[in-house]
């Protein structure tokens, strides 16, 4: 096999399971993205993304919610935004109308709210997410039976790898993927999960709803506190609903950070793969040590520009590049000291 690094025996799936419980003096920020077609799988999907930040104090007990973001949106199938609105209200959303997930919507995200991006709102994260939320979604489809792959001739199958080999780790030259092409949506490994919430805990995660409806989530959680360094566990997860009212996942990662609690300079990275599709997905993890010594607010850009295709799992570079935000989440546990 033509690989790029060598084939790592990781057994998946292992779900993590429920959040852990909520550290003293920490901001945690959970989001969220569910897409449902309400009017029928063939028909627009719709979003409603929600993120919030929380402070639990020194004592712990309660949490404190320092901000909180709602993003509605209605998306066409080749993932173009129709209409997009957010609460808190922001004036210029409405700019993204027309723009296509996966295509120029992180530049039009920038040049339209440049000030999300600026103080790292939870609404940045969510519109961020809609490219990737919204390509991913329609595993959904499949996980339910709803959408079936159609029969494919030996040379459609061909054309298709070809398209697809070199696009991520998962698709490099030689890998199961790319042999099993075609009959992707049966051969997904995937895992069922538990509910993100603690039982102990049950504020730590905002409200999610749980039902048998056909719809795909995006979630994330972001935990941050100082011990000496500045410390990040941060997770990554893509579920659908199942009939039986539970959810099954095909992403999950779990990420560990340090980092300078003066530079903001990450002195310590790892990540652990839960759930993933392929057997070559988790080599990725292999190559994150590279982002030591890059400042937190960085690596939106830094992990793009470090592991381009086959040198990455997109899923991976997405829960790196969300901690972009950090340095936004330890200044307001700071403001609480």
């Amino acid at each position: 096999m033509n690989s790029i690094i060598p084939l790592l025996d990781i057994e998946l799936p292992a779900p993590r399971g429920h959040a852990p419980l909520r550290h003293p003096h920490s901001v945690r920020r959970t989001t969220s993205i569910d897409v449902t077609w309400p009017n029928g799988h063939e028909t627009n999907m719709h979003l409603h993304g929600y993120g919030r930040d929380i402070y639990t104090p020194a004592e712990g007990g309660d949490p404190e919610v320092v901000c909180a973001d709602e993003v509605f949106a209605e998306i066409s199938a080749d993932r173009t935004i129709q209409a997009i609105r957010s609460e808190p209200a922001r004036e210029n959303i409405g700019k993204l109308v027309g723009v296509r997930g996966g295509g120029y919507l992180r530049s039009a995200l920038n040049d339209s709210l440049p000030e999300e991006q600026a103080k790292g709102s939870p609404l940045y994260l969510l519109i961020d997410d809609i490219s990737g939320a919204s390509l991913v979604s329609g595993w959904a489809l499949y996980s339910q039976g709803v959408s079936k792959i159609p029969d494919m001739s030996d040379e459609e199958r061909q054309a298709m790898a070809a398209q697809r080999e070199g696009v991520c780790i998962g698709f490099r030259p030689g890998s199961s993927a790319l042999e099993s092409m075609g009959d992707l949506g049966t051969r997904h490994r995937s895992s069922r999960v538990i509910p993100l919430h603690h039982p102990d805990d049950p504020t730590g995660w905002h409200s999610l709803r749980y039902s048998n409806d056909l719809s795909f989530r995006r979630a994330r959680r972001i935990d941050v506190w100082i011990d000496g360094d500045i410390q990040i566990d941060a997770t990554f997860q893509d579920t659908a609903a199942q009939p039986d009212g539970e959810r099954i996942a095909v992403h999950e990662y779990s990420l560990y950070v340090t980092a300078d609690p003066e530079t903001l300079v990450i002195k310590t990275i790892a990540a652990t793969p839960h759930v993933l599709p392929f057997p070559e997905c988790p080599n990725a993890i292999e190559n994150i040590s590279k982002m030591v010594g890059r400042p937190l607010g960085e690596m939106r850009t830094a992990v793009l520009v470090e592991f381009p295709k086959v040198l990455g799992c997109t899923h991976l570079n997405d829960c790196m590049r969300s901690i972009a935000e950090v340095p936004m989440l330890i200044k307001a546990l700071r403001q609480r000291s």
